[in-house]
């Protein structure tokens, strides 16, 4: 099949994996989608997705988490995107290339992206049953099945894909040994000091390390499968499974068969514009190009590179074509001689750094070094005669990385041992981002500096993280650059006399995590008395806002136990502290009524409680909904309605189910082992038990739970605030997830806990969330703001990094101990009861505004009645009869 010839000219690519998607993004940066057909032959079964991550899908991530390609962005630009066919050949004299499906494509520029592949030492029995590489999504597929069989399994390969197979086939409950032939783990990116410390600390988890041997054969039993290897120093090593990660090759075997020059040991032969030096009009980026210093770069900021140099080379050469050559722009001309080959990964749990000149190979340089032990850290600087920063290792604590990187090449301005020595240990220097100088490379993923960043904000009036994200695509790599980024988006609106007030409104010059310590520490049980206190000098002795009173209002509530004050929300000061719906207890609608929502914990319900909801529906005219959350919604009650329901209710055993208030909501869960054939444990007493114990506990934002009893997850456990997922050993926990308007998986926090150790791990992180979180703040957008993230919230909820957990815990003990229904204490007190009436003055009176009509046999709002105004108001009794009739 050969397609029919084109007007337009064609550019081909050849591979669709990060640095390929990467070259689409910058063809249709340059225009060039709009005037070329491009057409994308990819191999694997699935566009791209972010093979530095990959290691994640064994924490929780789907593929199509991982995934970097938008259907839209393909759709919008036209491009032809076949997954699953490959090219088999290419004819450079007709200018074709061949797919696997027989599709014959005519280019005009042929891109080859076609990556690496995983080398695989030639020893017997390599192609076991058993044996397994480490490089796509179907690799991990295949190793997570064969897992569920073994028991014992070995890597070969101790570099940073080796580390990370290590470290997912001991997630899957394998027990793990890494076999590396080099005298150290990760010999590329650290000395010897960074790796004794990484071996201490991987050995710490439970892996076993076997440095300077290699492996010569792979052990097999009478049925074909992998018994154990025998190592090159004469010992054998029982295992049931191997994944071999012992470096990669350039996949250029295409560019051989065509005629393309390679290098001696692999590679397309490329010029400083990513064109082959065999022929200018194809072109070869990522890991299958042999670079124009004679390396192949297998990091991927270096194909991000090679990916906007194609392009722009292409763009050139159709303005060349087009007699406007001229107009191209001289920063258009980019050229690729060399990369930066820092990198920083956290492998095990374990933070990895190098950058520069790592190993000290520049003549007359010195090292500084800082190492501890006992606590795995290991930092070296390397530094020039003249007091240049050479480059550095950092094993265990990388926080500096942004910065060092950042000043790599260039005097930092203080001595060089205060950038690594620990808090105490010599006032160890804090380098803002005022220190960098503009020319320093602040993302490597997408080379931009510093400069760059302050153009975004002086030049394009970018004020927040995100927009410098989408102006200038730095931190929309690997990730590791966002911090610096932070700082200086801040350091930058500051220097241009914009005032950064990071108070928490007009009253209030502190944070909301400022006013919490505040309140806790100094026991403030009113609003009042904190806003007279520490308020704004022009706020003090005022009222607030409507701001300032909610939120003080929630931190007094979650903090009531511990500084003695009521918990009550309607008690004293705090009922005027509350907005609309914590007034009323009660969600207030569009129309002026209100929603009625019993707690049914884990979605669980005995007959007589529906009966008991079904008669109040019907008693009341209220329109009743099963809800996402697994529980029964009433809508309609007018606000003098509400204690009536709710004394019912409480009557029949239920409690407020919160959906009024920045609380825990709902806890979800599946019917788990208990009845389906697939489930590992009881979910529904887990959702149950942890619905009981965190009801009623203010936040700074809503909370959502779910328990789902196997892997199936069914109770969609990863889209919630905390999600628990079962094993066959535990629970697994997960935080920050999100399933509203900007969706987010949840994080795996920790896994195969037992019954005790999840709810504490539960208690700890929702203490500290509801400490640190900024007003109306969801615990998704809380963890990817908080400094150190997911990493720093596992330190200290899990490794109790801070010293505070045993105060988190008794904080949550206090809550539970201390926890009232309200609608229980509303009920039963006459004056609080005084409150729910539509007009003070007339509390017998119902708002005549409030009115329904008939829709398929329940009622709804009658919302034309509240344009027209105060006309009478058709009872919900008349309402449903004329849905009857109808």
């Amino acid at each position: 099949m050969t397609t029919a010839p084109e007007t337009t000219p064609t550019i081909v690519l050849v591979g669709h994996g990060m640095v390929g998607q990467r070259f689409l993004e910058a063809l249709a940066e340059r225009g060039l989608t709009a005037t070329h057909r491009v057409v994308v032959l990819c191999e694997e079964p699935r566009p791209a997705y972010d093979r530095v991550r990959l290691t994640s899908y064994f924490s929780g991530r789907t593929p199509e988490d991982l995934s970097m390609t938008d259907p839209r962005f393909i759709e919008d630009h036209g491009i032809e995107l076949r997954v699953g066919d490959p090219a088999e050949s290419v004819d450079r004299e007709a200018r074709e290339v061949t797919a696997r499906s027989g599709l014959v494509v005519g280019y005009d520029v042929l891109v080859l992206a076609t990556g690496s592949y995983p080398f695989v030492p030639p020893v017997p029995g390599k192609d076991a049953e058993g044996c397994f590489v480490y490089r796509t999504i179907e690799d991990l597929l295949a190793i997570e099945e064969y897992a569920k069989n073994a028991t014992t399994g070995a890597v070969v390969g101790g570099g940073l894909l080796g580390l990370e197979a290590a470290g997912a086939l001991d997630g899957l409950g394998l027990t793990s040994h890494i076999v590396e032939f080099a005298p150290r783990l990760m010999p590329v990116q650290v000395d010897e000091g960074g790796g004794a410390a990484l071996l201490r600390t991987v050995e710490g988890m439970g892996l076993s390390v076997h440095t300077g041997v290699g492996t010569q054969e792979i052990v097999t039993g009478a049925d074909g499968a992998v018994t154990g290897m025998k190592l090159s120093d004469g010992s054998e090593l029982a295992t049931d499974l191997v994944v071999f990660s012992a470096g990669v090759r350039p996949r250029d075997q295409l560019a051989r068969d065509c005629g393309l020059t390679v290098g001696e040991r692999g590679g397309i032969a490329v010029d400083e514009r990513c064109r082959t030096v065999a022929d200018p009009r194809v072109f070869a980026i990522g890991e299958c190009a042999l670079a124009a210093d004679g390396r192949v770069y297998g990091l991927v900021a270096p194909g991000y590179e090679q990916a906007r140099t194609a392009a722009a080379t292409i763009a050139i050469a159709e303005a060349d074509k087009a007699d406007k050559a001229d107009e191209a722009d001289e920063a258009d001309r980019l050229t690729f001689t060399g990369a930066d080959l820092s990198t920083k990964l956290k492998l095990l749990g374990v933070d990895v750094a190098s950058f520069g000149d790592a190993h000290g190979a520049t003549d007359g340089c010195l090292d500084v070094v800082y190492s501890d032990s006992r606590a795995g850290l290991y930092k070296k600087l390397v530094i020039g005669g003249d007091g240049t920063l050479l480059g550095g290792i950092l094993v265990g604590d990388a926080e500096a990385y942004g910065t060092l990187r950042a000043f790599t090449g260039s005097v930092p301005p203080v001595p060089p041992e205060s950038l690594v020595l620990p808090a105490g240990a010599g006032a160890p220097a804090q380098l803002g981002p005022s220190a960098l100088p503009d020319e320093a490379v602040v993302c490597s993923c997408h080379n931009v500096t510093k400069g760059a960043v302050r153009g975004a904000v002086t030049e394009h009036r970018c004020t927040t993280v995100p927009e410098v994200k989408k102006c200038t695509k730095a931190g929309t790599g690997c990730g590791s650059c966002v911090k610096v980024l932070g700082q200086l988006v801040t350091a930058e609106l500051e220097a241009s006399g914009v005032e950064v007030d990071k108070g928490l409104c007009g009253c209030f010059a502190r944070t909301r995590e400022e006013l919490y310590e505040i309140v806790h520490a100094l026991r403030v049980t009113s609003h009042r008395d904190l806003l007279d206190r520490y308020g704004r000098e022009d706020a003090r002795g005022g009222d607030g806002c409507e701001v300032c009173k909610p939120t003080v209002g929630s931190i007094i509530a979650s903090l009531a136990p511990v500084i003695g004050a009521s918990g009550y929300v309607l008690d004293g000061e705090q009922a005027a502290l509350q907005d609309t719906n914590d007034h009323f207890l009660a969600n207030l609608q569009k129309n002026g009524s209100y929603s009625v929502v019993p707690r049914i914990p884990g979605g669980e319900i005995a007959p007589e409680k529906l009966i008991v909801i079904g008669e109040i529906a019907r008693d009341f005219g209220l329109y009743t909904k099963i809800t996402g959350g697994q529980r029964i919604d009433m809508f309609g009650a007018r606000v003098e309605q509400l204690p009536l329901i709710w004394a019912r209710l409480v009557d029949a055993g239920f409690e407020s189910g919160h959906a009024y208030g920045k609380s825990l909501r709902t806890v979800k869960s599946c019917v788990g082992q208990t009845w389906c054939r697939y489930g590992v444990q009881d979910s529904v007493r887990m959702a149950i038990g942890l619905e009981l114990r965190y009801r009623g506990l203010r936040s700074p934002h809503k909370l959502k739970s779910a328990v789902s009893g196997c892997a199936r997850e069914c109770a969609e456990a990863r889209s919630k605030d905390f999600g628990v997922i079962a094993t066959a050993s535990g629970w697994n926990l997960y935080v920050g997830g999100n399933g509203g308007a900007t969706p987010r998986h949840a994080d795996l926090l920790a896994q195969d806990l037992s019954d005790a150790e999840l709810v504490r791990l539960v208690d700890r992180f929702l203490m500290f969330y509801i400490r640190t979180a900024d007003r109306l703040e969801r615990t998704s957008t809380w963890l990817e703001r908080i400094p150190g993230g997911l990493d720093h919230v596992r330190d200290v909820v899990v490794h109790d990094a801070l010293g505070i957990c045993d105060e988190l815990e008794a904080q949550m003990r206090a809550h539970v101990s201390h926890y009232r229904d309200e609608w229980a204490e509303t009920i039963n007190d006459p004056e609080k009861l005084a409150r729910f009436v539509s007009f003070v003055n007339a509390p017998d009176t119902p708002d005549p505004v409030v009115g329904f009509v008939p829709e398929r046999d329940q009622m709804k709002p009658d919302l034309p009645l509240l344009n027209i105004g105060m006309r009478p108001a058709q009872s919900t009794e008349a309402a449903l009869e004329g849905s009857a009739q109808r």
